[in-house]
C-alpha cells in the first residue's frame, strides 16, 4: 500500500512538472533567481528585523486603508491627505430645516442614513430632505482618519494644517470658519469639496450651485427633534434629560432614537472594510503621508517610544509643513495624464489578500496548547502552510547542505527563497520606476519594506522547520525530539505574533468569536457609543461641557471590536 501511494505521487509530480515545463516563458531576459545572491547578502539576511523607526508598513496600511470606515475608526487620528474625484451620476443628500436650497458652504452625505440626522423639524411639520446628483466630475480632497469627529486628540491636525498652515484645537467646533477657509484655499487648485468621516463619509460642498443638480427636495417625517448643540448639554450629568431630547422623553422617543442611531452606524457599515467607498475615486499618485519620513522628518522622533494610537501630527516643523504644502500643491495642480497608469490601490490589497489569513490561521494553530504526542503532527501542519505560501518562490536549488554546519546556521541557502518572495509584487513596477511621481515612490517603498519583512519571517519559520526535520516533503531519518519542535514551535510563534504586531492591518481587527446573526460587529465610534440605557444614569462627563466620556481611558481612547445587538434593546 505504501509503495503504491508513493507511486501515486511521484506521478502526481512528474504529471505538474511537464505541465509547467511545457509552458513557453513570456520573457527573454535572465531571471533575477540566476543572479548571485552573495552580491546582496546583507539584504537577505533572515535574522535581520526592521529598524524601529521605519515607517514603510505604516504607509502601507494607512494608503490600504483609505476610505475604509473600519480601519479609520479603528485608528482615528489621520496622516494621510488623497485627491480625488465623485463621478458623474453619484448621488448625495443634505437634510435641512426648510424648503430653501443651500446655494453656497454647507455639508452632504453619502448615505440618507446619515443625512436625516440633519433634518430637524417638530414633528407637527416635519423636515426637507434634499437628494442631489453630480453632473460633472467633482473635484475633491480626502482626509482620512475619523477626520469629523470633534476631538482634542489630533483628528483635524491635518486639515487643520491645510486650512491654517497650524493645528488649532480651540476651534475644533468652529466648522463654519473651517469649511469657509478649506473652501477658499482650495479655490485656486479648483477643488470643489473635501472628504471627512464621522459614523460615515460626509463631504464638506464649497458651491451647492456648481456641479450637481437637485433630484429631489422632500418635507417627509421628522425623525430629528433634539434643538440644542452638544455644548449646550446640562453641567448636572444626573439630570433626567436625555442626550437628544424629544417632546416625550420616555421610552418611546428614547427608543425610537436609538433605532436611528444603530440604523446609521448600519450604513456606515457597509463601507467598513474593502473596497471602502466606492464613489469616491482616489488618485493615488498624489498621496500626501505624515508618515513619509523623507517628506516630515521633524515627526519621527515624536513618534518614538508611542503607540500607534498616539501618533500625531502636531509637533510637524514649520519647514515640513511648507513641504507638505508643496508637494500637496504640485498633486493639485498636475495634469491626470502624466500619472504611471498603476492602479495602486490593487497593488496594496492583492499583498493583504495573500497573505493576511494564512499569518491569522498559523497564529491560531501556534496558539494552541499540544502535547509531545501530537506535537510533531502540528509542526509539520504548519511547516506545509509556510510551504504553500512560499512555494511560487521556493527555487528548486534551495536545500539545506547537508555538510555545511555554517550554512544551515545562517540560512544561506534560503536567501533566494526570501529574495523572490520579497521581489515578486514590487519587480515590473521597479524595472519603470523613472516614471513614478514621488508619491508612487512612497508606495513602492511601501509595498517593498512591507513584503520584505512578511517574507523574511516566513522564509525564516520555513527555513528552520527544513533544517529540524518537520517538512513533510523533506522527512527525516530520525525525528527530532518533541523537546526541540516545542523549541521550534515558541520561536515561530514569537517570530509570527511579533510580524502581525508590526503589520498591524485592520483586516485583523474583528470580533473573536464572530457575531451571530442577530448581532454586529463595532468599534465605539464618535459621536455614538456610550448612550445610557433607559432608567440608567449618564457617564460623568469629562468636562462640564462634554457629552462624552474621558478619551483618555478604556475603549474610547483604544477602540475595540464588539458584538452589538442589530435588534432592541440595542447595546452600543
Amino acid at each position: 500500500m505504501l509503495a503504491a501511494r508513493k507511486a501515486v505521487i511521484a506521478w502526481l509530480f512528474l504529471s505538474f512538472e511537464r505541465a509547467l515545463t511545457a509552458q513557453t516563458p513570456l520573457l527573454s531576459h535572465t531571471p533575477p533567481s540566476f543572479y548571485p545572491v552573495e552580491d546582496d547578502l546583507g539584504q537577505w539576511d533572515l535574522d535581520k528585523a526592521p529598524a524601529i523607526n521605519a515607517t514603510g508598513h505604516l504607509v502601507f496600511d494607512t494608503a490600504n486603508s483609505l476610505l475604509q470606515h473600519w480601519a479609520n475608526t479603528h485608528y482615528r487620528i489621520g496622516h494621510t491627505i488623497v485627491p480625488g474625484t465623485v463621478p458623474v451620476g453619484t448621488l448625495l443628500y443634505h437634510g435641512a430645516t426648510s424648503p430653501h436650497m443651500p446655494t453656497a458652504l454647507d455639508w452632504v452625505a453619502v448615505e440618507p442614513d446619515h443625512s436625516l440626522v440633519f433634518c430637524k423639524g417638530p414633528i407637527e411639520t416635519g423636515c426637507w430632505h434634499l437628494t442631489l446628483a453630480v453632473t460633472r466630475p467633482m473635484k475633491v480632497l480626502y482626509f482620512d482618519g475619523s477626520s469629523a469627529a470633534k476631538l482634542l486628540e489630533g483628528t483635524m491636525d491635518t486639515q487643520d494644517l491645510v486650512a491654517w498652515s497650524k493645528m488649532k484645537p480651540d476651534w475644533v467646533w468652529n466648522e463654519k470658519q473651517r469649511i469657509k477657509d478649506l473652501c477658499k484655499w482650495g479655490q485656486k487648485y479648483g477643488l470643489n469639496g473635501f472628504v471627512r468621516m464621522e459614523v460615515n463619509f460626509e463631504i464638506m460642498i464649497c458651491d451647492f450651485t456648481s456641479h450637481m443638480e437637485v433630484v429631489s427636495f422632500l418635507n417627509i417625517e421628522s425623525t430629528r427633534y433634539r434643538k440644542r448643540s452638544p455644548t449646550d448639554m446640562p453641567e448636572d450629568p444626573t439630570t433626567s434629560e436625555r442626550p437628544y431630547p424629544c417632546p416625550d422623553v420616555g421610552l418611546i422617543c428614547f427608543r425610537t432614537i436609538v433605532h436611528h442611531v444603530f440604523a446609521i452606524m448600519h450604513s456606515a457599515s457597509w463601507r467598513a472594510n474593502y473596497p471602502g467607498e466606492t464613489r469616491i475615486m482616489l488618485d493615488f499618485s498624489g498621496l500626501i503621508s505624515f508618515y513619509d519620513t523623507a517628506l516630515v522628518p521633524s515627526l519621527v522622533p515624536r513618534r518614538v517610544g508611542l503607540e500607534r494610537w498616539d501618533h500625531r501630527v502636531e509637533g510637524i516643523s514649520s519647514e515640513d509643513i511648507e513641504r507638505v504644502q508643496d508637494r500637496l500643491a504640485q498633486a493639485l495642480v498636475r495634469p491626470p495624464v502624466t500619472t504611471s497608469g498603476i492602479d495602486w490601490k490593487t497593488v496594496l490589497r492583492v499583498v493583504v489578500d495573500r497573505y493576511a489569513s494564512r499569518l491569522d490561521f498559523m497564529q491560531y494553530l501556534l496558539n494552541m496548547t499540544l502535547d509531545d504526542r501530537l506535537i510533531f503532527d502540528h509542526a509539520q501542519q504548519i511547516q506545509r502552510r509556510l510551504r504553500t505560501m512560499l512555494l511560487p518562490y521556493t527555487l528548486f536549488s534551495a536545500l539545506p547542505p547537508n555538510t555545511s554546519v555554517t550554512a544551515n546556521t545562517t540560512n544561506l541557502w534560503a536567501a533566494p527563497v526570501f529574495r523572490e518572495c520579497a521581489t515578486s509584487h514590487t519587480a515590473s513596477i521597479v524595472a519603470r520606476e523613472t516614471t513614478l511621481m514621488p508619491s508612487e515612490h512612497l508606495l513602492l517603498q511601501a509595498v517593498q519594506e512591507t513584503t520584505h519583512e512578511i517574507c523574511r519571517v516566513a522564509t525564516k519559520m520555513w527555513a528552520s522547520g527544513m533544517i529540524i526535520g518537520v517538512d513533510p516533503l523533506y522527512p527525516p531519518e530520525q525525528r527530532s525530539e518533541a523537546d526541540h519542535i516545542h523549541t521550534l514551535m515558541g520561536e515561530w510563534k514569537e517570530d509570527l505574533t511579533q510580524l502581525i504586531s508590526w503589520l498591524d492591518w485592520s483586516v485583523w481587527v474583528k470580533c473573536r468569536p464572530a457575531c451571530v446573526f442577530e448581532e454586529m460587529c463595532y468599534l465605539p465610534t464618535w459621536p455614538y457609543g456610550f448612550l445610557p440605557t433607559p432608567g440608567e444614569p449618564h457617564q460623568v462627563p469629562w468636562n462640564s461641557a462634554s457629552l462624552w466620556p474621558d478619551p483618555n481611558k478604556g475603549e474610547w481612547r483604544r477602540p475595540q471590536p464588539k458584538c452589538i445587538r442589530r435588534r432592541e434593546p440595542y447595546n452600543f
